[in-house]
């Protein structure tokens, strides 16, 4: 295996750049942007709100019109597959005088919003839900007042969404979490002059009236890097390079794993880009060894545990993973389809309340496996199949496009 990959740009970064480029007074640069379904839907839901988002390219610009001129939208905001659409974006609904119904697809529909909705309903916004927490919701939005909120978890998305309230309402929020989440927005609202504090696990946003306009060189997103770096690590033969990787120390929890269980991983040509760390990682075949992973890790992990599980399974090693019951609210439930897939192909794996657990020993995978419309679970099964050279089927293929619409081919381009 030998080759060297641009992965697509950050997803998270992706969504946050459109959203900061409408709220900001000016016009915003964008280059490097993730054309994904997840971050279509952000800019339709932008454009239904009235912002002017032109098509999603390799280079362009938004004439943002402030932070509070967004208008009432026609219809229903639809969202897609995407909850970093409906949770960030019900911050920002949340602070203007309008009211929106936030519509899904029907695995969207069933992921919970009422981790959003509580820190908003207490700033002044009111929620209406036509069956349970999930989606249809519908927000009234109204002049929001300070909050100082604990989250009793990790949710970048949740963190966001209050960041992104408070800086359209002009008030001061305060958000305490379990343990620090991913933190490109207060990177980026950093970057746009707003006055916003880190310490440890808490972020204080302090009022504001303008942002300033962006100029965002998006960087390839780490978690896609992950399925190469994985394919890499459990190849017998050659190398592989991946470029301009973003390195946000809040987003390398994989590659920390990854080398604690052997993986030979290389950072080389690291530099400063738009407030972000941005690298590329030469990765070599490695004799991976077992490992548990839980508790600190989890954090800064939490998308990559449905690969890592399948790493493990490749390179026939313990792995045994626990604290990650937020896995259980994804696009699927990840951990009971994690262990359903890898046992339809011939691993053993126990299934935990919170985790799972990957028993050592080298067997031939074979079968076909149901990621369940979940991108992350295709992808790593994927990655399974190539590295080792098992005959694994994915079904339904197609729905890596929410994040990574081209990875077959960069798949069979590195593995040929």
């Amino acid at each position: 295996m030998w080759g060297t990959v641009r992965v697509p740009g950050d997803k998270s970064i992706s969504h946050r750049a459109l959203i900061l480029a409408c709220l900001a007074d000016g016009e915003s640069a964008i280059r490097g942007i993730l054309k994904s379904e997840d971050v279509e839907s952000t800019a339709g839901v932008l454009r239904a709100l009235g912002a002017s988002v032109p098509p999603l390219s390799r280079s362009f610009t938004v004439k943002g019109s402030g932070i509070r001129a967004l208008r009432q939208p026609r219809g229903g905001l639809q969202c897609g597959n995407s909850g970093t659409t409906t949770r960030l974006m019900a911050g920002v609904v949340a602070a203007h005088p309008i009211a929106a119904q936030f519509i899904g697809d029907e695995s969207l529909s069933r992921r919970p919003m009422k981790r959003v909705a509580e820190p908003l309903g207490y700033m002044g916004a009111r929620f209406d839900f036509a069956h349970g927490d999930g989606l249809p919701m519908t927000i009234h939005g109204t002049d929001l007042r300070s909050i100082d909120w604990d989250t009793k978890a990790s949710s970048a998305q949740v963190k966001s969404a209050i960041l992104l309230a408070g800086l359209v309402a002009g008030v001061e929020v305060r958000v305490t979490e379990r343990s620090p989440s991913r933190d490109h927005t207060e990177r980026m609202l950093r970057s746009a002059g707003v006055d916003i504090e880190n310490d440890g696990n808490q972020v204080c946003l302090r009022p504001t009236t303008r942002l300033a306009p962006l100029e965002i060189d998006v960087p390839a997103d780490p978690s896609s890097a992950a399925f190469f770096v994985a394919l890499a690590a459990l190849a017998t033969a050659g190398e592989l390079v991946l470029t301009h990787v973003c390195l946000n120390p809040t987003r390398t929890g994989f590659l920390d794993v990854m080398q604690r269980m052997g993986a030979r991983i290389d950072v080389v040509e690291k530099t400063e880009r738009g407030g972000e760390t941005v690298a590329s990682l030469r990765i070599r075949p490695s004799e991976l060894r077992g490992a548990v992973v839980g508790g600190a890790d989890i954090g800064s992990i939490i998308d990559e545990l449905p690969l890592l599980a399948c790493v493990a399974a490749g390179a026939g090693v313990d792995l045994e993973i626990n604290g990650a019951e937020e896995l259980r609210v994804k696009e699927s439930d990840r951990i009971a389809t994690v262990v359903h897939n890898l046992r339809a192909v011939g691993a053993e794996v126990d299934e935990l309340p919170d985790g799972l657990r990957v028993h050592a020993g080298r067997r031939p995978l074979a079968g076909s496996i149901d990621p369940r419309s979940d991108h992350r679970i295709a992808m790593a099964f994927g990655v399974l199949s190539a590295a080792t050279g098992n005959q694994i089927t994915v079904t339904n293929p197609g729905c890596v496009a929410v994040s990574y619409p081209r990875f077959w081919e960069d798949l069979r381009m590195v593995s040929a």
